[in-house]
């Protein structure tokens, strides 16, 4: 290549190089002016088919060249790309002031809200909301309760018991203990209601998980009896079924109470009037709900307070079983798997 074609393909590379308009454009120009089908990159070709005596002169001129534009190159691609991030800053500017019309991204979890729900219908009765810790000394899990190291009902509870073996600390089995506790503490008269959840070694499947959630009531005072209680849990059931929704007793055993009961809800579906060809209460026209009775005097004993003066009622149930009553789920694992999906289904209350 002669000195003046050399000269003429810098030139037009220079050239090309100042009208890029943009970091595109200079992409297209640096593969036509510097890539290797370029015409200094052919004529840097060449230098190996010239007389020995005419390589220097010719290297050093294609060489040169070659710098010059690359040079070229590299400048201009620094003030496009600073123009490129100018622009940006611009065009994408987001006003954070104005308002947004986005929805919210989650909605109240179902659990939180019905245990809200639960508490309200109590507090409107004027009870008391009280919380005790999740890990808890087995005195007042097990033995305040009339759950002595040897009762047989302890293999009724399948605990986690905490390490190191022999700590007598466990993952509380029910939210009895806030009971306890709550008596311990308190002077009667004493109404309270104590939602939270709870942890037994169950298998995790449509209808159990080592994790739930359970809600309790207490009332002691004095001359309180069976009735107080049938009329209490009436009341509740109402308040979360509807009209028309009650409650009965079948005798059963707990430790903690005497004498004690299943509770049976009436069924919300049939309401027992159609039970035969009811796919909820099968047929029966009632629902187990939980279980209750009078307070053990054992346990009032234990608790410090005096079975001859005052007396009192418990009771107890699944807030995650009473949930899937409410809204018909089957699965006990989607309140749990944290599908944003299903919690957003309930909105922000229920």
């Amino acid at each position: 290549m002669q000195p003046e074609e050399v000269d003429a393909a810098r030139d037009a590379a220079l050239a090309a190089i100042a009208a890029a308009s943009d970091l595109e454009d200079l992409k297209r120009v640096r593969t036509e002016h510097a890539g290797d089908r370029s015409p200094l990159a052919l004529a840097n070709r060449e230098i190996g088919a010239l007389p020995p005596q005419a390589r220097k002169e010719a290297g050093q001129r294609v060489g040169q060249a070659r710098g010059a534009v690359n040079q070229a190159l590299a400048a201009r691609q620094e003030v496009l790309e600073a123009e490129h991030e100018e622009r940006i800053l611009v065009e994408e500017t987001v006003d954070v002031t104005l308002p947004t019309d986005r929805r919210p991204a989650g909605a109240r979890h179902p659990i939180t809200t019905g245990s809200e729900l639960i508490a309200d219908i109590f507090v409107a009765m004027g009870w008391e909301v009280a919380e005790g810790p999740v890990i808890e000394a087995e005195w007042l899990n097990f033995d305040a309760l009339n759950l002595g190291a040897d009762h047989p009902a302890r293999t009724m509870q399948d605990t986690f018991w905490t390490a190191p073996e022999g700590s007598g600390v466990v993952l509380r089995t029910h939210t009895s203990p806030v009971q306890a506790r709550t008596m311990l503490t308190r002077t009667p008269p004493i109404y309270v209601v104590c939602p939270g959840r709870v942890f037994r070694t169950d298998e995790y499947d449509a209808t159990h998980s080592p994790m739930f959630h359970q809600v309790e009531g207490l009332a002691i005072d004095e001359g309180i009896s069976m009735a107080h209680l049938k009329g209490t849990l009436d009341h509740f059931a109402t308040q979360l079924f509807g009209e028309g929704i009650t409650t009965r007793f079948r005798p059963s055993y707990f430790p903690f109470t005497e004498p004690s009961a299943e509770v049976d809800l009436r069924c919300f579906v049939c309401k027992g009037v159609d039970a035969a060809s009811c796919r909820t209460c099968r047929g029966e026209g009632w629902i187990e709900w939980g279980g209750c009775g009078v307070v053990n005097p054992r346990v009032l004993t234990a608790c410090g307070v005096d079975p001859e003066r005052y007396t009192g009622f418990a009771f107890g149930m699944g807030i995650d079983r009473t949930l899937m009553f409410r809204h018909g789920l089957s699965d006990l694992r989607a309140l749990f798997e944290g599908d944003i999906r299903f919690t957003t289904a309930f909105g922000s209350e229920l």
